[in-house]
């Protein structure tokens, strides 16, 4: 065989165990139903923390889950489960996921590597062929969702998965301060360029608990506009000391158990997801699909008061709901809502046919359960007559602030 019959050969014999290594990839992703990817603009935000959390409490609510860890350069997933240390095994032919739990299958770089401070020294090409081999040649079974843990920023990483998984649905995490909420604002760019679906933004360590009161007491001073536009809030987490030392300690399993506030915030946030999140589009391109189905009506509610929206939403005297058809304004209505109630308001909207809330502060547990219902909520909006709240919202130019809801 000459040098450039070989050269040929050399070529295919490379070729070939990529090709099947993406096609068990391929294979793989047919037995998962859904793919939740959590992102974050910038690290050290928690996303991980989310992520984890975020798997466990679908474990826990019945789904088969799985746990994928590909922030290659800092793979915190075996520190916060207690897997420092541990070594994923193989049988020969395919990875075994750790079983963190009896509905949880978990697998991360971390798990691959010689030691626990052994740095990753990677381009790009080296790294999306191990995303491929993560996701193909780990023995994930059939999952009803599989949680990735990407890696800050918009690298090669979150673009692979973008690529790989067209149908991934995003989490976004952040904490309420410009410094990160500018580089939240890219990341949701590049889910939008990538044509990404956006299930909302999870904001994080934007308070802490008062030790003499337990009331939340802000850790950043808010700076309005700062969280990216038309992306749901599906929840504010706390900075919870408590949470901090399970992370470390690897009881992050344990802390979910508890009752406090911080591990009531992870589960319904978990509940949210498992009842399927609407995900979110930025508006133009909803209203573009609504129109190729023939179909663009979406009604608007939004607590008013001597017409401009009113801050105080659970108790607020009147409600204005605004109909949109394709993309224009058709109907404008005031009507009072029932006595206020925890839950009432999410079902009251369901019942009359609301697609979107538009509110000046919301509390979670409010959010979690208009979620339920399949209703968009958007919180930090101005105090301005309910119309050109729409109108801005429809034009992608409805600008945020801080949630002005306490609890």
């Amino acid at each position: 065989m000459d040098a450039k019959q070989h050269s040929h050969c050399g070529e295919a014999c490379e070729a070939d165990p990529r090709k099947e290594t993406e096609r068990r990839r391929d294979e793989n992703l047919r037995h998962i139903r859904r793919v939740i990817a959590v992102m974050s603009g910038k690290g050290g935000v928690g996303k991980s923390t989310i992520a984890a959390s975020l798997a466990l409490g679908l474990a826990r609510r019945g789904l088969k889950a799985g746990l994928l860890d590909v922030d290659f350069h800092g793979p915190s997933v075996p520190t916060l489960l207690g897997l420092v240390g541990q070594r994923a095994l193989s049988d020969g032919e395919t990875l075994q996921p750790f079983e963190v739990e009896p509905a949880l299958r978990v697998m991360s770089l971390g798990l691959l590597l010689g030691g626990g401070d052994e740095a990753v020294i990677w381009r790009g090409p080296m790294k999306i062929g191990v995303i491929d081999q993560l996701l193909g040649e780990v023995a994930w079974g059939d999952l009803d969702v599989l949680v990735v843990d990407c890696p800050p920023g918009t690298g090669d990483e979150p673009l692979s998965i973008a690529q790989v998984i067209p149908m991934a649905e995003v989490v976004m995490v952040g904490t309420p301060q410009e410094v990160a909420m500018a580089d939240v604002r890219k990341a949701v760019a590049f889910c939008r360029k990538l044509d990404l679906m956006l299930l909302g933004l999870v904001e994080t360590m934007g308070t802490v608990p008062c030790p003499h009161c337990s009331r939340d007491v802000p850790l950043f001073r808010a700076a309005a506009g700062t969280r990216p536009p038309d992306i749901p809030l599906l929840a504010e987490i706390p900075f919870d000391p408590d949470l901090q030392a399970a992370c470390d300690e690897g009881r992050l399993a344990d802390f979910l158990a508890s009752d406090g506030p911080a591990a009531r915030r992870l589960l319904d946030l978990a509940g949210q997801i498992a009842g399927g999140a609407t995900p979110q589009k930025a508006p133009e391109q909803a209203a573009s699909a609504n129109t190729n189905q023939g179909d663009s009506h979406m009604r608007y509610a939004i607590p008013t008061a001597d017409g401009l929206l009113s801050a105080h939403f659970g108790h607020a005297d009147q409600f204005t709901f605004v109909d949109v058809k394709d993309g224009a304004i058709q109907n404008i209505q005031t009507v009072k809502p029932p006595p206020h109630a925890p839950g009432v308001l999410p079902a009251w909207c369901k019942e009359h046919g609301v697609d979107i809330v538009i509110a000046g502060g919301m509390g979670s547990r409010a959010q979690s359960l208009f979620a339920e219902q399949g209703i968009q909520t958007i919180v930090g909006a101005p105090s301005e007559p309910a119309d050109g709240l729409v109108r801005k919202h429809l034009a992608g130019t409805l600008a945020t602030g801080t949630n002005v809801c306490d609890h």
